[in-house]
């Protein structure tokens, strides 16, 4: 009764009262092809203590990340995490006020939230950036709507470039929104040509720099293209401390940035939760999703905050809401905040600087394994290797060394026998170069 408190006679009064025959009439609206033929299979309930033993067995599988030499990006990376940062975070003031609903009341909420807006609007080159979202690739999603709505085009065109997840996520959103989208080969040369792909119909060109393979382009051009055509231009940053190096999008042409945010105060996680940035410029604001924190002064005078706009459902849009985002992954920004304010300007230059450094050493590494084959002529922190075999297996042999090597391209890419050679392999200041030389060795022997 502790964790099922409803007789069979309360649910059927519940039924009633709402007019629904049985439970399954509760969720009719989900489509058939979602439905279960049978239970999903589990073993029969056990008792806490049992459950545990069980889950414990099951999680001493896994290789903890900061165990081992480490080389996993596609997305999310590992970074030090200052103690600071959770010490801050931790700080009851910040751990009993939580979402705004009555804004005004939680001023140290929208004074942080206020600091990431400027933060992220720094950072990425752009004039305002919302109160965060879910993550990269929702926020990816939020961008190509946002595009459709301001050109009231619905044709959105993807780059190779762009990670799988996040296409994904997009093509998704399309399916049961009701927008086109128009997808790349896997860019892995790093050499697509997407301006001639832009017509009167597309909305937007989502591109990602450092893109999925790791490649760094100068966006200006495409900017461009896509400007002649009335469409806008989507750069998207899975790794966001490459924006302590590289020039920010904002100065390339972009008409909307998102990120991950993750890199910057928030651990790997599991692969969540994660916090997504969105940046645009002034003109755009009033389509943008999510929530804007802005400042003002009080009657007295004094320094203060409000949400000066909201366009999300829950509140007084309704109907001509922006989004449906309901959360703003207020830790995970507050994480993202302090750690970048700690780092300041010159902190997060050099981090990124120390990460490009270290990339730089592995790839002159792993470039001179036999069978090993470096792809990118320009990356940031992660780059592409090819291998003179199939990735996937190499990495469960490194795998079974202790050596988490990187994410085979098939992975990601399934049905693409010709990237099954492929390795996606990343270094950040986490990475030390006794880490590399394993790599190298273990590679070269398994080779």
């Amino acid at each position: 009764m502790r964790y099922l408190p409803l007789t069979d006679t309360d649910r059927r009064a519940m039924l009633a009262t709402i007019g629904a025959a049985s439970i399954d009439d509760l969720f009719r609206d989900v489509p058939q092809l979602a439905w279960l033929d049978k239970p999903v299979d589990l073993p029969p309930h056990q008792g806490e203590l049992e459950v545990e033993r069980a889950l414990g067995a099951m999680a001493a599988k896994n290789i903890a990340a900061g165990a081992v030499p480490f080389f996993i990006g596609a997305g999310a990376y590992r970074h030090h995490g200052p103690a600071a940062v959770d010490h801050i975070i931790q700080r009851g003031e910040f751990l009993t006020s939580y979402t705004p609903y009555q804004p005004e009341i939680a001023q140290g909420t929208l004074q942080y939230l206020f600091e990431f807006q400027t933060q992220v609007a720094l950072i990425t080159g752009m004039d305002v950036a919302n109160a965060s979202m879910y993550d990269g690739s929702t926020a990816c999603a939020e961008a190509v709507a946002m595009a459709n709505r301001v050109t009231k085009r619905s044709k959105a065109l993807l780059s190779g470039s762009l990670h799988p997840h996040y296409r994904e996520v997009v093509a998704t959103h399309a399916k049961f929104v009701g927008f086109t989208v128009e997808a790349a080969a896997p860019d892995v040369a790093g050499a697509e040509d997407l301006a001639a792909a832009i017509d009167d119909q597309t909305s937007c060109v989502v591109v990602q720099n450092p893109g999925f393979f790791g490649h760094v382009r100068d966006l200006g051009a495409l900017g461009a293209a896509a400007r002649a055509k009335g469409a806008l231009l989507v750069v998207v940053v899975t790794e966001v401390v490459s924006l302590g190096a590289l020039t920010p999008p904002g100065a390339m042409g972009a008409d909307i940035v998102v990120a991950e945010g993750q890199s910057i105060g928030n651990g790997l996680m599991f692969g969540g939760p994660y916090v997504g940035l969105f940046a645009t410029r002034d003109q755009y604001v009033r389509q943008m999703p999510g929530r804007l924190v802005g400042e003002t002064t009080d009657v007295d005078g004094k320094r203060g905050w409000v949400l000066t706009l909201s366009t999300r459902e829950q509140h007084i849009r309704r109907e001509k809401a922006t989004s449906n985002i309901c959360t703003n992954s207020g830790l995970c920004a507050l994480a993202f905040t302090v750690h970048l304010s700690l780092l300041g300007e010159a902190g997060f230059r050099g981090l990124a600087q120390l990460n490009h450094a270290y990339a730089v050493q592995l790839a002159q590494k792993l470039g001179a394994v036999r069978g090993v084959e470096v792809v990118n002529r320009t990356f940031f922190n992660e780059f592409t290797v090819r291998l003179s075999r199939a990735a996937a297996p190499v990495v469960d042999q490194l795998a079974a060394r202790r050596i988490l090597g990187g994410v085979p391209v098939s992975r990601l890419y399934p049905d693409a026998p010709d990237l099954a050679n492929l390795l996606l392999v990343a270094a950040t200041e986490a990475t030390t170069t006794s880490d590399m030389d394993a790599l190298a060795r273990a590679l070269g022997e398994v080779l």
